[in-house]
């Protein structure tokens, strides 16, 4: 019954990939989203969330090859990039809905750097994912592991579009 807040990183390749092909990006109404941010959208609408994007002071590559690099290279190195947006007001929110690709069968490294910057003591979290071949399940075990004070929702793989995301986030 309380107030609910989207958050989502998500990076959109724009190497040129189709966007009705199944890559990592939407294209809705002559906008090019990734699926992670588009995904949030539908989430946020059919809750009547407030919707926060967790961006990194660094720009990703936009092609899918050096992007998964780069993921990658973050991994190893169990990176915390720098974000470039911050939330003021995290403390007015009982349910956070957390959205991600998933990179290497994990988060990606900003989401750590997002989840360890804030209190969460006392909200549920909910994660969803967007992905091209992993499941949400390594993920969410990983993240609850890590951050054992936060209330871990059951996460969700949504990759079937604008009905699975309202659904889902109806429920």
């Amino acid at each position: 019954n309380g107030k609910s807040l989207v958050v989502y990183f998500s990076v959109p390749e724009t190497d040129g990939v189709d966007a009705s092909s199944g890559a990592s990006c939407v294209l809705s109404d002559g906008e090019v989203m990734g699926n992670t941010q588009y995904v949030a959208a539908i989430i946020s609408e059919a809750t009547g969330s407030d919707l926060f994007e967790i961006k990194t002071v660094h720009t990703y590559p936009g092609s899918h090859k050096a992007l998964i690099d780069a993921a990658k290279v973050e991994t190893d190195n169990k990176a915390r990039p720098k974000l470039a947006t911050h939330i003021e007001n995290l403390q007015d929110y009982d349910v956070v809905f957390l959205g991600y690709p998933i990179w290497w069968d994990l988060c990606p490294r900003p989401v750590n750097t997002f989840l360890e910057k804030y209190d969460f003591s006392g909200k549920t979290v909910i994660p969803f994912a967007t992905s091209g071949g992993s499941s949400i399940a390594h993920s969410v075990r990983q993240l609850r592991k890590l951050y054992p004070n936060v209330i871990w929702n059951d996460g969700k793989l949504l990759n079937g579009g604008v009905a699975v995301a309202t659904e889902w986030a109806k429920q």
